[in-house]
């Protein structure tokens, strides 16, 4: 498997960090999948990719639903700990071990593609939309969960996209809805929805934990909120709460379909 900078910088990092993503993050929450997935009716003839699955959290949801799941990774350390989960629960799944951008899977292979708060991280968007619509089957649906930036402020969106770097070197981009969608469109599938929704990072030292964030970055982290300007502030909800710094951003759902 032969990676480029970005990810191997996201190998090193996820394999590194991999203890953390289990049944206490944030992420095991999969509200969020369920409500995107309410009027699609999973069945265990059904097969599922999920791509850069980390904690597996959006493909156990559908493995639990008795969906056939393939959870796939660039951390060898993520996918072990999807299949101690798999074990733990006495469900079964494929693991498999590849970048997000170049599926090596044949085309019409699969009902549904989810990828989960992942794809910030990918070197190539464009390229992985793309690859995930063309092994969809016809008919089959693609869902893109993540967070992106404000489409409309630059400033606001260079802002979280630097706090992000810092935080964690493996980060590329949040992009915005708007660009998610574009591409969406070029590969050839028709956005069902495309919803915004509100998170809030409740606890900057969390935050900072779970990426092992450096001394030196977390400084910079702090400046960079110091310095934040009012209309970043704003769109972002910057705020102290008992002791804590916080701030709101925006998650985006979206689920599209292959043509049949």
């Amino acid at each position: 498997m032969e990676l480029d900078s970005s990810q191997q910088a996201s190998q090193t990092q996820f394999d590194s960090r991999s203890a953390h993503y289990g049944e206490t993050h944030p992420l095991s929450n999969t509200t969020d999948v369920e409500l995107s997935l309410e009027n699609i009716v999973l069945t265990p003839e059904m097969t599922a990719l999920d791509i850069a699955t980390g904690g597996g959290h959006a493909g156990l949801f559908l493995a639990r639903r008795g969906v056939q799941v393939t959870f796939s990774d660039i951390s060898a350390e993520m996918l072990d700990n999807v299949n101690a989960t798999l074990s733990k629960e006495g469900l079964k799944g494929e693991l498999r071990q590849h970048t997000a951008e170049a599926l090596p899977y044949g085309d019409g292979v699969f009902d549904l593609v989810t990828s989960r708060v992942a794809p910030h991280h990918f070197s190539d968007p464009q390229g992985f939309i793309h690859s995930a619509a063309r092994v969809l089957k016809p008919g089959g649906h693609f869902l893109l969960i993540d967070i992106v930036s404000p489409d409309e402020d630059r400033e606001a969106a260079d802002w979280i996209n630097r706090v992000e770097k810092l935080r964690d070197p493996s980060h590329i981009c949040n992009y915005t809805r708007s660009e998610w969608m574009g591409w969406v469109v070029d590969a050839g599938l028709s956005i069902l929805f495309a919803e915004l929704y509100p998170m809030q990072q409740a606890d900057i030292e969390r935050y900072f934990a779970v990426a092992d964030t450096s001394a030196e970055n977390r400084a910079e982290v702090y400046s960079l909120i110091k310095s934040a300007s009012e209309k970043t502030r704003d769109i972002f909800q910057l705020c102290e709460e008992e002791g804590k710094t916080t701030w709101w951003w925006q998650r985006l759902r979206l689920l599209a379909r292959k043509a049949v």
